[in-house]
């Protein structure tokens, strides 16, 4: 099988790598050349300098970068990956962005003969390192099927959702679901720390009960200790549950949580945190 992966930043670098070392024969594009050339060099693979040169002939062609604009960019137009796709090759969209544009590449590459499915993934940079995914998606079955094999390369889990632009949805419940853990997260902390307790005895009894989650497991110590350097990082957040609030105006739905915590995401940019990561909430309190 011959693929193509679009987009090789700290997700698609790892990603476009499980495929290359699980036997596919895989050209990269990557808008920043160099990047592309150190991945060939990794990965003893092929690179295109433009999107539409670097899918010719392939079975499958993944795509993540990082907004709607960018996947325009890249899959659209007279270099983009759908000029250059071959009837009947699926392209795969792990870029977290709209529902909205999901459904319009859907029908876009239906009208060339192509199969599309929006596929946004959690886990964040360790679970793209270490072949840990979770993958959401939106799309056909039948384009599914062909696909999930291959996505196994680097997920633990997939699953198809429903229509073109599902993937994208259940991504925004993801990420609303996140924003209230950790707040959550952060306030106990600081509670905990206000009112004297020892945080790894705390942590260590909580986390066996209801109150456990990912969150806690794997960034409590690092937030103890006012470290904010190791994962998703809040401007990515912001950008995601902005996508979530905007789509709640036009299906009606409350976000009163997500709402407040984007807020407090803001605060945290303000402080020079943009690239911190989601769990640096905690800062708000600590670095007053």
């Amino acid at each position: 099988m011959k693929a193509a992966f679009i987009g090789l930043g700290v997700m698609g670098y790892p990603m476009a790598g499980h495929l290359k070392n699980a036997g596919i024969e895989v050209c990269v594009y990557n808008r920043t050349t160099e990047k592309a050339q150190r991945w060939c060099e990794q990965y003893k693979g092929d690179k295109a300098l433009t999107p539409k040169e670097a899918v010719e002939d392939c079975a499958i062609v993944f795509c993540c970068v990082g907004n709607d604009d960018d996947v325009r960019q890249v899959i659209l137009g007279d270099d983009g990956a759908l000029a250059g796709m071959n009837k009947s090759a699926i392209l795969v969209d792990h870029t977290t962005a709209s529902a909205s544009l999901a459904r319009e590449l859907y029908l876009a590459a239906a009208d060339l003969g192509i199969g599309f499915l929006d596929a946004p993934v959690s886990g964040g940079q360790a679970g793209a390192e270490n072949g840990a995914l979770t993958v959401m998606i939106g799309g056909d079955q039948a384009s599914y099927e062909i696909v999930e094999p291959v996505i196994a390369c680097y997920a633990k889990f997939s699953k198809l959702l429903g229509p073109a632009g599902s993937g994208q949805l259940a991504k925004m419940v993801n990420q609303i679901c996140i924003a209230g853990i950790v707040e959550g997260l952060a306030e106990g902390l600081n509670f905990a720390r206000r009112a004297g307790l020892d945080g790894e005895a705390l942590i260590e009894t909580i986390s066996k009960g209801a109150a456990g989650s990912w969150q806690m497991d794997n960034r409590y110590r690092t937030m103890l200790a006012d470290q904010y350097e190791f994962g998703f990082a809040v401007d990515w957040m912001r950008k995601d549950l902005g996508i979530a609030l905007e789509e709640a105006k036009s299906n009606g739905a409350q976000l009163p949580v997500a709402e407040l915590v984007d807020g407090f995401y803001a605060e945290v940019q303000a402080m020079g945190g943009g690239r911190w990561d989601t769990s640096s909430l905690l800062a708000r309190f600590t670095r007053e």
